[in-house]
């Protein structure tokens, strides 16, 4: 820094106009950009930068609001500024969002169909970097009573097994199941090995009397259901 050059103010010293908490209360958080919603989250900076600042640096570096949500905590406290405290409130502030986006307006959503799957699961499955497979247990009216994490790693019989599955069926009593997974790929188009397991999961199904109602494949914000492509 020069001696012609002045250090920036912090954000105490804008006018009130400026300052992310201000312009929220008085304007709506509609109007704030997404650097200056990610400052309200920090809170503080560091040393000669202010928390919008390493905002703006979070969004440079993971490319956009999507990208940064779609880092682990670890992930984020690569950048400069973010220690492990703010990246624990953002992790979790952008959990917050992806639970909101997944439960609708219902506490337990109901599954009529693969775009209610799609509903529930592409916010939590479309930014992970591995293969995750979840069991959606339905109650006789088909409301979701329980979603749970089976595995994570490569879909193959070893790490989804009808056994595993139903066991998750039978613990919570389900009437019917629904499977999902993800293809970090981006495509959605079923794997040789996803259509083996679906048929072993439906035959097992058969055999308990527990339905599985259909296999969605999420990637990204697409998806794919093998019910409706009539392997069930």
């Amino acid at each position: 820094m020069t001696g012609h050059e002045r250090p920036c103010p912090a954000i105490r010293e804008w006018l009130p106009d400026d300052r992310p908490r201000e312009k929220l209360l008085l304007r709506g958080p509609q109007a704030l950009t997404e650097a200056e919603l990610l400052a309200l989250l920090l809170r503080s900076g560091t040393a000669g930068r202010t928390a919008l600042d390493v905002s703006r640096n979070m969004l440079r570096d993971a490319g956009s609001l999507r990208g940064l949500a779609a880092r682990s905590a670890r992930e984020m406290m690569r950048i400069h500024g973010v220690g492990p405290a703010k990246a624990a409130e953002l992790a979790a502030a952008f959990e917050v969002g992806r639970r909101i986006e997944a439960g609708g307006g219902s506490r337990r959503p109901v599954v009529s169909g693969p775009s209610d799957v799609a509903r529930i699961m592409v916010p939590a499955l479309r930014d992970q970097k591995q293969e995750v497979f979840h069991v959606l247990v339905l109650d006789s009216s088909n409301a979701v009573s329980a979603n749970v994490e089976l595995s994570r790693g490569t879909l193959n019989a070893s790490l989804v097994h009808p056994r595993e599955v139903f066991k998750v069926a039978i613990d919570h009593r389900a009437a019917a199941i629904v499977v999902v997974h993800n293809h970090p790929s981006g495509n959605p188009e079923p794997s040789p090995e996803d259509l083996s397991i679906t048929r072993q999961l439906a035959e097992a199904g058969k055999l308990l009397g527990i339905p599985l109602h259909d296999h969605v494949i999420v990637a990204e914000s697409a998806w794919t259901s093998l019910a409706e492509r009539g392997v069930l």
